[in-house]
């Protein structure tokens, strides 16, 4: 039992001297990130807890924007990072189509 304390402990000590040497944005949008799937997991309906909506997408692929993308992959997603570039490719092919390749 010692044993799992001292071994939890110096996890938690390592963990938390990688985490201060990270840059402060980084880390408030992983933060913002990781609460943004929080509160998708605690909607009511049980069917919408499941399914990201649009908006929910759109949200994570600007705040994944931001990350490094060494980054990225190794933060704990409920979609891959694969399907949030496609989100962004999509989204890329949507917006060129119908503004003709300006920025509306």
């Amino acid at each position: 039992m010692a044993l799992r304390l001292i071994y939890l402990l110096a996890t938690q000590i390592f963990a938390w001297i990688r985490l201060s040497s990270r840059d402060t944005t980084a880390k408030n949008v992983e933060i913002l990130i990781l609460r943004h799937q929080l509160a998708v997991a605690r909607r009511r309906d049980p069917r919408l807890a499941r399914k990201l909506t649009w908006s929910d997408g759109a949200g994570l692929m600007l705040l994944a924007g931001l990350l490094p993308h060494h980054r990225l992959s190794q933060i704990r997603l409920i979609v891959t990072p694969g399907t949030l570039l496609r989100w962004h490719r999509d989204l890329l092919r949507r917006r060129w189509a119908i503004g003709g390749g300006r920025w509306c």
